[in-house]
């Protein structure tokens, strides 16, 4: 059971920090209050969260086939098969560490543990949406409903992060090739004219001096440009296995002005699809709210997400504590004000992440479509002023030739 680090206030206003066990961040924010403690921030205890996770590579197989393995449930849970058994089939299309678990889970259902308990003990495959989901089912007895619900929504992650990934790519890989194509003039054509140009004795234009002193310092210092792709794996690394290296990038992306309503988009979408799903299937609000905070993955969302959850707590609508929001848009408490005076709280979340997954779409393509013209125009801007600062003294060294 993984250790959590709370920090949470007394009735008599004084400010608490400890840490506990428990089978997610959600459970224990219950169980503090319970004890009549204002709960203001609960994560992961580092020395559980450390950086000794697997690759990305690792992580997308994971996915994939927690994804098949959902669907097989949803499959097979309808038609009458006993729980333990549907387990057991959804486990032959799995494979190692999703198998191995699926087999665990399977073991303590058949010993009397809810579903719900099981899944909470691997949460490295399980997370908290996926768990609170199943919780929701069991408590309104319509757990096959939850896994129908679970498949459509691990789906739909799963085709958003293709589109945004394969808009993003092309992009990297012109970078990539401009990158290697300037270092290649400047490393290895350019020093051939080099010796060419001030052996002729001839006065070099201003862009040709220029251009022979950056492959001077280029040359004399290469070995500080091979530490530049290091750091940036070494940053990387602090980023996502550190709590203060993912808050340093959350908040370096809502710093630039593109990538800031790209990301307020994401999160909007993020945040309204977990509280519609959660709430759909059967979770009071403020429990969906619990596992929606354990659930979004970005420090800064995760921090408004519990503000909003302490709004509601002391008695405000959603909308309201949405609407005071400097991470979300504002589009996003209009909906759920709107949902709120229908009636229809969990059809307008759910209209809401559809509204903000197409936008963050669109705006990763319009990124990327922008990104494109304007990494071939710096390239080629690199590249024509090479070649030009090399014809121009070919010139030059010619004209005086026929003095």
């Amino acid at each position: 059971m993984p250790t959590f680090a709370y920090q949470a206030v007394d009735r008599a206003g004084k400010r608490l920090r400890g840490k506990e066990n428990a089978v997610s961040g959600g459970a224990l924010s219950r169980t503090l209050e319970e004890r009549g403690l204002l709960v203001i921030d609960v994560s992961e205890s580092a020395a559980e969260s450390g950086g000794g996770g697997s690759g990305g590579f690792f992580k997308f197989g994971r996915r994939r086939e927690v994804l098949e393995v959902t669907r097989a449930l949803a499959a097979l849970l309808p038609v009458g098969m006993p729980l333990a058994q549907a387990l057991r089939a959804a486990s032959g299309v799995a494979s190692g560490e999703v198998r191995v678990a699926l087999e665990e889970v399977r073991a303590r259902v058949e010993r009397g543990d809810t579903l719900s308990t099981a899944l909470a003990a691997h949460p490295q495959l399980f997370a908290p949406l996926y768990v609170g989901l199943v919780r929701a089912g069991e408590r309104s007895g319509d757990i096959d409903s939850a896994f129908a619900r679970l498949a459509d929504q691990l789906d739909r992650d799963e085709q958003l992060r293709g589109r945004v990934m394969s808009a993003s790519i092309y992009p990297f890989l012109l970078a990539f090739a401009g990158t290697v194509a300037v270092s290649v003039l400047m490393f290895f054509v350019l020093p051939r004219f080099v010796t060419l140009l001030e052996g002729s004795g001839a006065k070099l234009p201003a862009s040709t001096s220029i251009l022979i002193g950056l492959s001077g310092i280029l040359h004399r210092f290469w070995p500080l440009l091979l530490m530049i792709p290091a750091a940036m794996v070494l940053a990387g690394t602090w980023m996502r296995s550190t709590k203060e290296g993912a808050r340093a990038w959350s908040v370096l992306l809502l710093s630039v002005p593109g990538i800031r309503t790209l990301r307020q988009y994401a999160l909007a979408a993020r945040f309204s699809r977990l509280v519609g799903v959660l709430l759909g299937g059967g979770a009071p609000l403020l429990t969906a709210l619990d596992d929606t905070i354990d659930s979004i993955g970005d420090p800064l969302g995760r921090d408004d997400a519990i503000r909003i959850r302490a709004a509601v707590r002391e008695g405000s609508s959603l909308r309201a504590a949405v609407g005071g929001s400097t991470l979300f848009p504002p589009l996003l408490a209009q909906l759920i004000g709107v949902g709120e005076d229908a009636g229809e709280l969990r059809v307008f979340l759910l209209k809401s992440a559809d509204i903000f997954e197409e936008r963050t779409e669109r705006a990763t393509q319009r990124l990327a479509t922008l990104a494109e013209p304007a990494m071939i125009v710096v390239f080629g801007a690199i590249v024509a002023f090479v070649a030009l600062s090399l014809l121009q003294a070919i010139y030059g060294i010619n004209a005086n030739s026929f003095k």
